[in-house]
């Protein structure tokens, strides 16, 4: 099997995020960038995760090409790949309809702050306005809401795209992401929304750039 390694690594990065139930059904979708080939492996369109084989995933090169696999890819194939083009550091990408996520990003003034320490590590968060998914338009929304260095952006009554450079930093920018929704959107029905202080935010950035965060 061609591209055996990082085809594993979507597998098991869509089954863990299923588990987490950061993805329902066949929503959702997950893709790895080949460290030595300009190849991406990405998770199929419209088939059951549940019983997925590693040679299932597709297989597209930087343009969104569908090269090898049995299975169409994932309608999103424009949104990762035109990150991986404008971004070299990232190689790996994942994008969800996780519920807070997409709570969040609703509303006239949607935003995401940091609640606990580790979320700092993936703000800010860029809003998307909706644009039709699987389109070029969502995809280059996409782009300029990362930005150089972003890690996570909602996308309006959509979901959410995270990215990193590797596959578990793209998970961790998922999993915080959506912990940020969720402790947001429970905060603010309370009645007890506080946010971590700016000081406070980039000082935690600043240690996690060091590698000393706790």
């Amino acid at each position: 099997m061609k591209y055996e390694k990082i085809r594993k690594t979507v597998l098991e990065a869509i089954l863990e995020a299923v588990d987490q139930g950061l993805i329902h059904g066949t929503s959702g979708n997950i893709a790895m960038r080949d460290d030595e080939d300009d190849v991406i492996a990405i998770t199929p369109s419209g088939i059951s995760y549940t019983g997925m084989k590693p040679e299932d995933i597709a297989i597209v090169d930087l343009n969104g090409k569908w090269i090898d696999g049995p299975y169409k890819p994932s309608s999103e194939v424009p949104m990762h790949t035109a990150v991986m083009r404008a971004r070299p550091d990232v190689k790996a990408t994942v994008h969800t309809h996780s519920m807070y996520a997409t709570i969040m990003a609703m509303g006239e003034n949607p935003e995401l702050k940091p609640i606990t320490p580790p979320q700092c590590e993936f703000t800010p968060v860029g809003i998307v306005s909706f644009t039709m998914p699987g389109s070029n338009d969502v995809a280059d929304k996409v782009v300029d809401a990362l930005g150089e260095k972003g890690r996570a952006c909602l996308i309006k009554n959509h979901g959410m795209f995270t990215c990193g450079k590797d596959m578990k930093a793209a998970m961790h920018a998922t999993i915080y992401t959506e912990e940020m929704a969720q402790t947001t959107y429970l905060a603010k029905v309370l009645g007890t929304y506080e946010p971590m202080p700016e000081e406070a935010d980039k000082a935690m950035k600043a240690l996690i750039a060091a590698d000393q965060a706790v």
